[in-house]
């Protein structure tokens, strides 16, 4: 990705903090972030970049997360190739279901992730039924 939209994503997410009262303090990433670290750190972020051939475990462990979710959907699939749109609607059906449950190491015992950063409260409940 190019300088302009890694920045323009990382304003977002930061943005999107900001908008629920959070202030970021640090960034976790790869080695690929590192020529972006002098215009992240400008803006009060420490950019905190793991070592040469390690993965930011906490990313890893979301990530393999996700792909396990989705994987375990896809089986259950009558395709053998899956169309680049079903990809996308399955993977945010993952995020989707993974961030509207409390996780453990949440920063509040009750509130799910998605009420916490988006402000949208009772989604499992909707969706579920409950």
């Amino acid at each position: 990705m190019k300088n302009k939209t890694l920045m323009t994503s990382i304003k977002q997410v930061v943005q999107a903090y900001h908008s629920r009262e959070f202030k970021v303090q640090a960034i976790l990433a790869v080695r690929q972030f590192k020529h972006l670290q002098q215009l992240i750190e400008q803006k009060g972020i420490t950019l905190n970049i793991c070592s040469t051939n390690q993965h930011v475990l906490e990313i890893e462990r979301d990530l393999s997360q996700v792909k396990e979710t989705a994987r375990s959907i896809a089986a259950t699939l009558p395709f053998e190739r899956y169309p680049p749109q079903l990809i996308i609607e399955m993977v945010f059906n993952c995020v989707f279901w993974l961030k509207s449950f409390p996780h453990k190491d949440c920063v509040h015992v009750t509130k799910i992730p998605r009420e916490i950063m988006m402000g949208q409260s009772g989604t499992r409940d909707i969706h579920t039924g409950r």
